[in-house]
């Protein structure tokens, strides 16, 4: 016996899908503004969350964290002047897994400014 009691299969078995699959998210982001370490963290909890999921970064213009699900703008820093939560980009992608339609997420965190 290999296993150990409670542990658990991370992998789907035969026929079932991973959370996430066919959900497709583009993050679009300025890599000059320091936001590609906002993006690797999202995309991490992201995965952990929804190992199926497919994620696309592209560098975006100035003071740009654009994210879209399955080709539908969800989030604009350019808009809100922030960062999307956690919690409401995994809502988000829950929402587009289950077939239901999206919203614009309108809160967000202020950015780290150094003085």
């Amino acid at each position: 016996m290999s296993g150990e009691p409670g542990q658990t299969s991370v992998a789907p078995l035969p026929g079932e899908v991973e959370p996430g699959s066919g959900v497709h998210i583009v993050v679009e982001y300025c890599e000059p503004c320091g936001f590609e370490a906002t993006y690797l963290e999202l995309a991490s909890a992201v995965k952990e969350q929804y190992p199926g999921i497919e994620i696309e970064s592209r560098l975006g213009g100035t003071g740009a964290f654009e994210i879209e699900i399955n080709g539908q703008l969800v989030f604009s820093k350019l808009e809100n002047g922030g960062f999307p939560y956690e919690k409401d980009l995994i809502e988000a992608i829950r929402r587009a897994s289950n077939g239901e339609p999206l919203e614009k997420i309108t809160n967000s965190r202020p950015p780290c400014i150094i003085l």
